[in-house]
């Protein structure tokens, strides 16, 4: 894989009143993430090459992937790929990065989507509907202890967009 080859299509940054290492955590282990992603768990051999795996709440893999960068407490970027092969055969791999930088008394904290080929604004859709409520999410249970329930679906011109490539949804 040619990371150079990947553009940045959904970038969002949030500040956060954390420690790195608190955010860190909550990126990287199946405890945190389950109360800020929806239920998913996220699993990770924190290595490059090492695995990136990310379950529904009743234990499916749902997003499978390998670490391609990891400076603990800075850095980790991983392949995204929905457990969904047409989707990864049409629209190719996904990279998400997380970048974490102290500034002052709080944490900024970068997220990511990158795609080595021009992916339409239908498609992006629903990671553009999706990572603000998950960050916002994480944000508030680091800073309050109270994750948020945010009920979401796949954007409607996002499944049309899939549908219209011949893929169908799972």
């Amino acid at each position: 894989m040619k990371i150079e080859q990947f553009k940045p299509a959904i970038v969002y940054t949030i500040y956060i009143a954390s420690t790195p290492e608190k955010v860190w955590e909550a990126l990287t282990r199946a405890e945190f993430s389950r109360q800020y992603f929806s239920g998913q768990a996220v699993e990770v051999d924190l290595r490059v090459g090492g695995a990136f795996i990310m379950r529904t709440p009743d234990d499916a893999l749902h997003i499978s992937g390998e670490v391609i960068e990891c400076e603990p407490l800075r850095k980790l970027t991983v392949t995204f790929n929905v457990n969904w092969p047409a989707l990864v055969e049409k629209l190719g791999p996904t990279l998400v990065t997380y970048e974490i930088e102290q500034a002052g008394d709080v944490v900024k904290l970068t997220m990511l989507q990158s795609h080595d080929r021009e992916i339409s604004d239908d498609i992006l859709s629903g990671g553009r509907t999706g990572w603000p409520a998950i960050l916002s999410s994480l944000k508030s249970l680091l800073e309050t202890g109270n994750a948020l329930a945010i009920k979401m679906q796949p954007p409607e011109r996002m499944l049309a967009a899939l549908k219209e490539m011949g893929i169908g949804t799972p």
